[in-house]
């Protein structure tokens, strides 16, 4: 039960209820989480400057829903680290981030999903199939942060080389906004706008089809009438080509632990693979990867009973969020086919949802096709965590025996 009866807002700004830069195992974040849920689904940690938690489903819906009151253009993520400039379509708010959604969202189509999902396969296949012969692997390390490079460079036409460069500098990327080294997200920002820039560059020769490619459309869309401005494609491009690395690369491993330590449902998915979308849907409620994408109260208000004031940070913790006993029963064990699944909210929800959920889905489904199909697989160590801002393995060390 949620307790009702909170501490007022002048005692909890200066509350310091959890340390978001604590060490974690596989399970701790979430106990952690569960307990800081139940006494303060609006949670306060004084790192980072100060912020705000939404820990709670209905807080954190609130938030990312109502958009006249909360403005992703000021902080987009907690720790802050957009130090080079605005980035569509995420630091925009509406009507002027619709110029960038709209052509984004036609790349995320039914038919244009369909036309890329047995490119995936093969890339997931051309990776998974050494590993089940190898026996003894790090399934993160050699498979879920490889593949997302992979099948991005299927979808932005790019070179694997190239995109594996992208993975690499963002993973670095993300290493240094962790450990809040700004001069290395500054310096480690400025070359992927440079490959940002050399990819814009290339697509200026006419070569790929607007129909056909993100960027080319992208350089030949408007706004009111007027083309979009250079800057901002640059940024938007940006934003594309590391956006959808980091959470496949942290979150595909959690369904390699699970399945690890549950040989039952392991069995059931391979006799059943018809089950593993289900299964897919409940990985995204119980181990979705984000808690430090972020809002920015425009003025004074309450969330939860807890007042917010003008200009706070306000992360926004899927993680915990969707196992809010409120919302989903028995919230910490897996269910399939749970009758209210689709109010997970692991893409968020809203103006910001994530228009790359399509590709994210096939990825994730692809994988466990593969991976199932060909092995079965046992958890050998305990696996090694990310940090905040995601949630996820870094590490996930995994014995394959073929069938």
């Amino acid at each position: 039960m949620i307790n009702e009866s909170a501490p007022t807002s002048h005692s909890r700004r200066d509350d310091h209820d959890f340390d978001p830069q604590v060490p974690e195992t596989f399970d701790t974040a979430h106990t952690q989480f569960r307990e800081l849920r139940n006494r303060c689904p609006v949670a306060r940690s004084q790192e980072f400057g100060g912020f705000w938690a939404m820990l709670g489903y209905p807080e954190l819906l609130e938030v990312i829903t109502d958009i006249s009151r909360f403005t992703t253009t000021k902080q987009n993520a907690i720790p802050s680290f957009a130090f080079t400039g605005v980035r569509p379509p995420l630091l925009l708010d509406p009507p002027e981030h619709m110029a960038y959604r709209r052509i984004i969202n036609q790349f995320f189509t039914p038919p244009k999903m369909r036309a890329i999902e047995p490119k995936v396969r093969r890339c997931s296949t051309e990776l998974l199939e050494p590993l089940v012969h190898k026996g003894k692997v790090d399934v993160a390390l050699e498979y879920s942060q490889k593949l997302p490079a992979h099948v991005f460079a299927e979808f932005f036409n790019l070179s694997v080389e190239l995109s594996s460069d992208i993975k690499r500098i963002s993973g670095t990327y993300v290493d240094a906004i962790q450990v809040l080294d700004h001069d290395t997200v500054r310096r480690l920002s400025r070359e992927l706008y440079d490959v940002a820039q050399a990819i814009i560059d290339d697509r200026t020769s006419g070569c790929y089809s607007p129909d056909e490619d993100l960027t080319a459309a992208l350089l030949v869309g408007t706004h009111d009438g007027e083309p979009l401005p250079p800057p901002m494609i640059l940024g938007c491009v940006r934003q594309l080509i590391v956006t959808g690395m980091v959470a496949p690369s942290v979150f595909i491993g959690n369904m390699f632990v699970h399945l690890g330590r549950d040989s039952e449902l392991q069995s059931f998915l391979r006799a059943n693979p018809d089950k593993i979308p289900s299964a897919v849907e409940e990985f995204l409620r119980l181990y979705n990867p984000y808690r430090g994408m972020a809002r920015t109260a425009r003025d004074t208000t309450t969330v939860g009973g807890q007042e917010i004031l003008k200009d706070d940070p306000i992360a926004l913790v899927y993680t915990a969020a969707n196992r809010d006993p409120r919302v989903f029963e028995r919230p910490d064990e897996f269910i399939l086919d749970r009758s209210n699944i689709k109010d997970h909210i692991s893409f968020g929800r809203g103006t910001h949802s994530c228009p790359g959920a399509p590709l994210a889905r096939i990825m994730l489904t692809v994988t466990l096709e593969e991976a199932l199909s060909r092995a079965e697989f046992l958890l050998t160590d305990s696996p090694g965590m990310a940090m905040w801002a995601e949630w996820g393995t870094r590490s996930v060390p995994l014995e394959f025996i073929g069938l």
